[in-house]
């Protein structure tokens, strides 16, 4: 018989309903909660679940199945809600109908659940429905963040974003191209894979092509793939992203750098659905959903030809604008602790809580590099601790606010106690200033400033994240047609 600390302690444990009609599926999720030490009680239909709630005591948190015979989910979820207004509850679904999905969020659903449910996704779910309700004024507390298939997450503690996030859950359930726009490391592919989750097209591939990463010809080549003889080297055939990618989803990350040729090869896939390998003759069809990303000026990019209207406006039928860290200062605490949760113990570095110093250091630093400037930074906290504040590849260098030059913090020179640290510092600051003054002579074009430099295209951006330039050039609005913000 248990003893009544016991009683007590078992009691002081989150209780879990689970509600769906698959036994397996009902195993597989009560083995997860059990792991996090939760009390489990399932029924298999929705009338034994409005049953379940009359009764004491009401569960902390709900797993609804969407697809239940006699009353489904939906009709289920309306009258949980009306029996208990604050209950918290979380769809299952095999994501093949995104409309229920987007309707469970609006009739009060916590989130959804894609099954089969896999354990990192659950971990990161329990932590959001099982944490205190956030008092309105604690902004620090108030974040929402949802686990994706690849181990990313998108956080959402602003108005701002939880309206994208909001409106990511309509536009998923069309085939629409979407294109995603703002700073460099805002969380653009982020939003492109948690538009692929929330699909008709989940089940499907999910693949990214980073368009600057490959000159014009490979580039063409890696899209559409090529035949056999289409060029020197070409001993087989070989099939493209396009192809790869059949009923799934396409990220064709900074399309602005896209040569014009291509784009126009690129604007025929979209309004046709179809193409033809590099050196064939035969027409293959693109059921592929097309999300692009692109962090440049495109008002600029239209002006110069850089990038064809046609294209733009065949690519923008939705505009998903991402707003820089700087101007959602609420989600900076929350992401800095996923990211030491996240890294923390992994390859070789400590787990560490987050210093009053280098919490304090989060709050007022205006994060240029915006969330993987924060993701990188948690990563040297983890290793040097709060001397992460004043050493770093490139944490003492910040563009200011006209993009003209690089200014060094007061405190480098005080926190660099050895020669080869004040040489590196200095080799650091020249590099950086070497690379803003080639961006200023070629009016911010990347390629030209590689071969101004003479360095690769690819070593170019890795020094641009590095020391942190990406965002130098503040970026214009974008053309406002059809934009959600």
């Amino acid at each position: 018989m248990a003893t009544q600390s016991e009683v007590i302690g078992m009691a002081a444990l989150p209780l879990i309903l689970v509600v769906d009609d698959e036994p397996s599926q009902v195993s597989r999720i009560c083995s997860l909660l059990e792991d996090h030490a939760c009390r489990v009680e399932t029924v298999s239909s929705g009338h034994a679940a409005v049953e379940r709630i009359r009764r004491r005591p009401v569960p902390d948190l709900v797993f609804l199945d969407m697809g239940m015979p006699v009353m489904d989910g939906l009709e289920t979820l309306k009258r949980l809600r009306n029996l208990q207004p604050d209950l918290r509850v979380v769809m299952l679904t095999s994501a093949d109908d995104p409309r229920k999905v987007v309707r469970s969020i609006r009739l009060g659903a916590e989130d959804c659940l894609v099954k089969p449910c896999k354990g990192p996704a659950m971990t990161v779910l329990l932590r959001q429905c099982l944490a205190p309700l956030p008092d309105d004024h604690d902004s620090e507390t108030a974040g929402e963040t949802e686990a994706l298939v690849d181990g990313s997450s998108f956080v959402a503690a602003s108005p701002a974003m939880r309206k994208l996030r909001s409106l990511v859950g309509e536009v998923a359930r069309t085939d629409l191209p979407v294109l995603c726009i703002g700073e460099s490391g805002t969380g653009k592919e982020v939003i492109a894979r948690l538009l692929h989750l929330l699909s008709r097209r989940s089940r499907h591939p999910f693949l990214k092509v980073n368009c600057a990463a490959l000159p014009g010809e490979l580039l063409e080549s890696e899209l559409f793939g090529y035949e056999q003889g289409a060029f020197t080297g070409a001993v087989r055939p070989k099939p493209g992203k396009f192809e790869l990618c059949a009923k799934g989803t396409i990220l064709l990350d900074e399309f602005a750098e896209i040569p014009p040729q291509l784009q126009a090869k690129l604007l025929h896939v979209l309004q046709d659905g179809e193409f033809t390998r590099l050196g064939g003759r035969s027409r293959i069809q693109a059921d592929v959903r097309v999300v692009a990303a692109t962090n440049v000026d495109i008002r600029e990019a239209l002006a110069t030809k850089r990038l064809r209207e046609d294209l733009y406006y065949r690519l923008s039928a939705v505009v998903l604008e991402i707003p820089p860290l700087r101007e959602r200062r609420a989600e900076i605490p929350i992401l800095l602790r996923h990211f030491l949760k996240k890294y923390g113990g992994q390859s070789g570095l400590p787990s560490r809580p987050a210093s009053a110093a280098v919490m304090e250091f989060a709050k007022r630093h205006d994060w240029p590099g915006n969330v993987r400037e924060v993701e990188n930074f948690a990563k040297r906290y983890l290793m040097l601790g709060d001397q992460a504040l004043t050493s770093g590849n490139g944490n003492h260098l910040w563009p200011n606010g006209n993009g003209d030059s690089v200014r060094k913090a007061d405190e480098e020179d005080a926190a660099s106690p050895t020669l080869k640290a004040h040489v590196s510092s200095i080799k650091q600051n020249a590099e950086a200033a070497a690379i803003l003054k080639a961006l200023e002579q070629t009016n911010w074009n990347r390629k030209e400033a590689a071969r101004t430099l003479q360095t690769s295209y690819k070593t170019l951006l890795g020094k641009l994240r590095l020391y942190g330039l990406e965002s130098s050039k503040r970026e214009g609005s974008s053309p406002s047609r059809n934009t959600i913000r």
